[in-house]
C-alpha cells in the first residue's frame, strides 16, 4: 500500500494496482456513472434489493457520507481514469460495530479487486476502533461470502430470514 496525494494504491495479488480514496461531495456523477457499470445482480447483492439503478439519494448517501459514523470508499484504475469499485462502512452509535457493502464493476470482478478492497476497508474499521465488522450477505452471493470466509469471516444465519446471512470478523483494534 502507497499514497499518492489523498489516495492510497493497492496491489492485488496479481500485482495489479489501483488507488482508493474517501468519497468527495463532487463524486454524485462519477458514483452514478460508476452503477451503470454494475450488473443488476450484483446491484441486488449491494443493496439487498431488486434495484435497476441506483437512486439519487442513494448515491447521495455514498458521495455525502456523514463521517461521524460512515465512510465512502472509491476505488479507481491507478491511473485515476475509471472507478472501479464502491465500498461503504457504517458505524454503530456505539463505535463497537462496523457493517461493510461493497460494488465493483462488472469488468473489474475477478481480478482481486473485492479482496484487497475489503481487507483496507478493514484495516480503516480497526483504526477507527471498531471491534467487529460485518456485512449482510445475499445466501445466493457465493463468491462474496467465499471472499469474506477466506479473510477470516464467520457466516451465521439472519434470523427469521432464510435467504440472508450476516458475515462478521473481529478486529485487532490498532
Amino acid at each position: 500500500m502507497t499514497q499518492a496525494h489523498d489516495s492510497i494504491f493497492l496491489t492485488t495479488a496479481d500485482g495489479s494496482r489501483f488507488r482508493v480514496r474517501s468519497a468527495r461531495a463532487e463524486d454524485d456523477g462519477t458514483i452514478k456513472d460508476f452503477f451503470s457499470h454494475v450488473s443488476r445482480t450484483d446491484l441486488r447483492f449491494r443493496f439487498l434489493s431488486g434495484i435497476n439503478e441506483v437512486s439519487p439519494a442513494q448515491i447521495a448517501m455514498l458521495a455525502h457520507p456523514d463521517r461521524a459514523q460512515s465512510e465512502s470508499y472509491l476505488a479507481f484504475t491507478a491511473d485515476g481514469s475509471m472507478m472501479i469499485a464502491s465500498g461503504m462502512l457504517a458505524g454503530d452509535d456505539a463505535g463497537e460495530h462496523g457493517e461493510v457493502a461493497i460494488a465493483i464493476r462488472e469488468d473489474h470482478k475477478h481480478k482481486g479487486v473485492g479482496w484487497s478492497f475489503l481487507s483496507y476497508i478493514a484495516q480503516q474499521a480497526a483504526a477507527k476502533g471498531l471491534k467487529t465488522l460485518e456485512s449482510i450477505e445475499s445466501r445466493e452471493n457465493h463468491e462474496a461470502i467465499a471472499v469474506e470466509r477466506d479473510m477470516g469471516f464467520a457466516v451465521r444465519d439472519v434470523p427469521d430470514d432464510p435467504s440472508h446471512v450476516i458475515v462478521s470478523r473481529t478486529l485487532a483494534v490498532q
